[in-house]
């Protein structure tokens, strides 16, 4: 992979996260050594690290990264098991999640009913940015300070708090498209992380070069993941179309 993709990032403390479902509301929460470099398990919050450019202090693609959040936090349940295709409806199942946005999607699917893949990577799209946000505030991997543009406009302002975090995501998006590793022996996770990427057109990721010329064996990992990459991209489509429209 070319040197387009970004290697800086910012410094964290400590990261915390739930106990498992189904476990005492008494528990605590675990307290994780992020001055180790611990990459988060969720899919959702390793996609908005990688989606942050810290050379401007903002997300990548803010309009439609809540769609790719929602579309990690499926993919996440789907390769844990917790969510089957059932003729492109979804279906799921109890068990524990990686992460609580994970498990908040979960909750909301179990209690929806049988619905088409796009109808969840669309529900809630907004909110899915602050919701994966706050998680990784609450785990010091990124500072978000309030402040006004120009004295007047409501902003925030948010900074990496680790460089090994992001870095090591980075480098396992590197090593995911490298020619020489057969995509069957690609960590799906690390395969889903990439093709997210790829399908969203997160710049700090792949630029658009890197995409066209990984664009086969992109193509070739997105069937390995399953049923949310197709979905996703309908979910994009339609999105377009609206603001296109000026819906």
């Amino acid at each position: 992979m070319n040197a387009r993709l970004d290697r800086r990032s910012g410094t964290p403390g400590r990261a915390a996260r739930p106990g498992p479902p189904g476990a005492r509301p008494d528990r605590p929460r675990q307290v994780v050594a992020a001055s180790k470099g611990t990459v988060p398990p969720g899919l959702p919050e390793r996609l908005y690290l990688l989606a942050f450019d810290p050379s401007t202090g903002k997300v990548a693609n803010r309009s439609r990264l809540g769609l790719l959040l929602n579309a990690a936090a499926l993919t996440d349940l789907h390769l844990a098991g917790r969510l089957t295709d059932e003729d492109g409806r979804v279906i799921a199942a109890t068990g524990p999640t990686s992460s609580p946005i994970a498990e908040h999607l979960l909750a909301e699917i179990q209690a929806g009913g049988r619905k088409r893949w796009k109808h969840w990577i669309e529900r809630r799209a907004r909110h899915a940015v602050p919701r994966v946000r706050d998680e990784l505030e609450r785990g010091q991997l990124i500072k978000v300070e309030a402040y006004r543009r120009f004295g007047i406009f409501p902003a925030e302002r948010i900074t990496l708090r680790q460089p090994l975090v992001r870095r090591q995501l980075l480098q396992a998006a590197t090593d995911t498209l490298r020619p020489a590793r057969l995509v069957t022996r690609v960590d799906l996770r690390d395969a889903a992380l990439v093709v997210l990427a790829a399908t969203g057109e997160l710049k700090p990721v792949l630029s658009k070069e890197q995409r066209k010329q990984d664009k086969e064996r992109l193509a070739q990992l997105a069937v390995r993941i399953g049923p949310v990459i197709p979905a996703l991209r309908k979910a994009i489509q339609a999105q377009n179309a609206a603001h296109s429209s000026g819906g």
